[in-house]
C-alpha cells in the first residue's frame, strides 16, 4: 500500500499548493498593484516549479505503479490526470510564463492581462489536480 499512499499524498500536496496559489496568493498578489505583482510573481513561479513539477511526475508515476499492482482503473485515471498537468503547463501556460518573465515587459495593461491570464490557467491546473486527488482518495479508500 506504500505506492498508493505516496501517490495520493503527492497528488494531494500538489492540489493543495495549487489551490492555495489560486485562492490566496494570486488574488493577494494582484491586489498589490501590477508592478509589485509582477515583481513577486517571477521568483514565486520559479520556486513553485521546483516543488510542483516533481510532485506531478512522482505522484503520477506512483499512481501508475499502484494501478499495476491493484488493477483498479481509478489509479490509472488519477495518474493520467495528474501527469496531464505537465503537457498542459508546457503547451498552454509556458507562453504566458515566458511573456511574464520577459525583462522588456512593461508594467502596464499588458502585464495586468498576462497576470490575470496566468491566474486563470493556473486555476485549471488546480481543478485538474483536485479531481485527480479525489479519484486517488477514492481508490485508496477502496484499497483499505
Amino acid at each position: 500500500m506504500i505506492p498508493e499512499i505516496a501517490a495520493t499524498a503527492a497528488c494531494g500536496t500538489f492540489a493543495g499548493a495549487a489551490l492555495y496559489v489560486s485562492v490566496v496568493e494570486q488574488p493577494a498578489r494582484l491586489s498589490c498593484g501590477i508592478p509589485l505583482a509582477l515583481t513577486e510573481w517571477r521568483p514565486s513561479y520559479k520556486r513553485g516549479t521546483f516543488m510542483q513539477a516533481p510532485l506531478a511526475i512522482v505522484g503520477s508515476l506512483l499512481a501508475f505503479v499502484s494501478w499495476w499492482f491493484d488493477r483498479n482503473p481509478a489509479w490509472m485515471v488519477g495518474g493520467l490526470l495528474l501527469l496531464g498537468i505537465v503537457p498542459f503547463t508546457v503547451v498552454v501556460i509556458f507562453p504566458t510564463n515566458r511573456a511574464l518573465e520577459s525583462i522588456s515587459l512593461d508594467e502596464s495593461g499588458r502585464a495586468d492581462q498576462l497576470l490575470r491570464r496566468w491566474g486563470t490557467l493556473h486555476s485549471v491546473r488546480a481543478a485538474i489536480s483536485f479531481a485527480a486527488f479525489l479519484i486517488l482518495l477514492f481508490a485508496l479508500q477502496r484499497r483499505s
